[in-house]
């Protein structure tokens, strides 16, 4: 039996909240990678593009910044994803800045079978510009500014990850 309750932050169903989400990647730093959170004809939305190691890049990202949400009720985040195998990250902002600390949590989801996927606030790693920040505070869930989406594992080529929701979830995680 779950025993789990969830709230849902974001319905990507929704038109709306995927206007909200902004592509960050490696142009940034000279990289030509790209990526984009699109409407999908599945009733969510996907994350996509293409990565490339030229010039020094590697990732692609989008982010939101609904505004500070107080999420200390709950242990971890769920996603309702369909991937392709491929390693992502899950961002939460802790403040509303662009180039602050970031928490991620590493998933893979896998290709082809939609499944959510539970990411307890403990598993989330602390990193700035791609670099772990051992010596950084706990995770502060009751002051998430934000979310974001990120490729992993510098791996060249095409992606997609299709979303449905995200939730907040207590209790104990699906399987």
């Amino acid at each position: 039996m779950d025993k789990t309750t969830s709230t849902l932050l974001i319905d990507f169903a929704d038109p709306a909240s995927i206007g909200l989400w902004q592509a960050i990647g490696d142009r940034v730093m000279g990289g030509l990678s790209s990526g984009t959170l699109l409407p999908d004809a599945s009733g969510g939305a996907v994350f996509c593009g293409s990565v490339s190691l030229a010039n020094g890049g590697g990732f692609a990202s989008v982010r939101c910044q609904p505004g500070q949400r107080d999420l200390s009720a709950y242990d971890g985040l769920r996603l309702g994803v369909r991937g392709d195998g491929r390693p992502y990250k899950l961002s939460l902002l802790i403040d509303a800045g662009f180039d602050g600390i970031l928490y991620q949590g590493s998933f893979t989801a896998a290709p082809g079978e939609w499944q959510s996927i539970d990411l307890p606030f403990a598993a989330f790693v602390a990193r700035r510009r791609g670099r772990t920040l051992a010596a950084a505070p706990a995770l502060d869930p009751a002051n998430v500014h934000g979310f974001g989406l990120m490729t992993d594992g510098r791996l060249p080529g095409p992606f997609r990850l299709e979303l449905r929701a995200l939730s907040a979830y207590s209790g104990a995680t699906q399987t």
